[in-house]
């Protein structure tokens, strides 16, 4: 994995959303949550950000999780959501939008349930129309985009293109199996390419959200 590539990647965003995933654990995530100026935490996942050391700067969450004890040992500050509509992930983010946050990195959304994976990763596409956001998993990164983008990458970097909207004709410039003014009618038909260049390009025919992940180890 190239650190320094990623850490580059990053070094624009200030907020990070840590979920009750899997334990953020590997260098560059423990790296990152080091150096942002806001870690937001739902309330599932305190225990596992002080089992590695990180303090967040606020829990967000309905309570049923949380160790009201923790918080006042380490004086983090706690904000209740007791809504039933939205699960907890929603909930820090909707705190994050009513606090100015315009992007933010997702951080233990995956590792242990794929449906809750499956989940966190449509509410990323959900809230992508109101802020910048990205995930970061233990394997690779998800964005979010609409209309054309050109992401940073390295020679030989795993690449996948994910669309919802049959309508949408894509092309992709800089990835090893080119794609020209071309439609998916399934999830799978822009995934598992490989980037040639230290950069590529996803062009979209409409403004639907559209998911590109990067893997790590390429």
């Amino acid at each position: 994995m190239n650190n320094g590539f990623w850490m580059k990647e990053f070094a624009g965003l200030p907020t990070v959303v840590v979920a009750n995933g899997e334990v953020p654990s590997s260098e560059l995530s423990l790296n990152i949550l080091k150096e942002k100026k806001r870690v937001v935490c739902c309330d599932g996942a305190l225990q596992k950000l002080l089992s590695v050391n990180i303090i967040p700067d606020v829990v967000v969450g309905d309570g049923d999780s949380m160790d009201s004890e923790e918080l006042s040992r380490h004086g983090i500050p706690y904000h209740a959501d007791k809504s039933e509509e939205y699960n907890d992930l929603q909930k820090a983010l909707k705190y994050c939008m009513a606090n100015g946050c315009e992007e933010v990195l997702l951080l233990g959304c995956g590792g242990l349930r794929e449906d809750h994976f499956i989940a966190n990763l449509s509410i990323m596409v959900m809230y992508s129309d109101k802020m910048r956001l990205s995930m970061l998993t233990e394997h690779g990164v998800f964005n979010v985009f609409r209309g054309s983008v050109t992401l940073s990458s390295l020679p030989g970097m795993q690449v996948s293109v994910f669309a919802r909207d049959p309508r949408a004709k894509f092309t992709f410039k800089g990835l090893k199996y080119p794609v020209n003014n071309r439609s998916f009618n399934w999830l799978w038909e822009g995934s598992l390419n490989e980037a040639l260049n230290d950069s590529f390009v996803v062009e979209a025919s409409d403004d639907e959200p559209v998911v590109v992940y990067r893997a790590l180890n390429s």
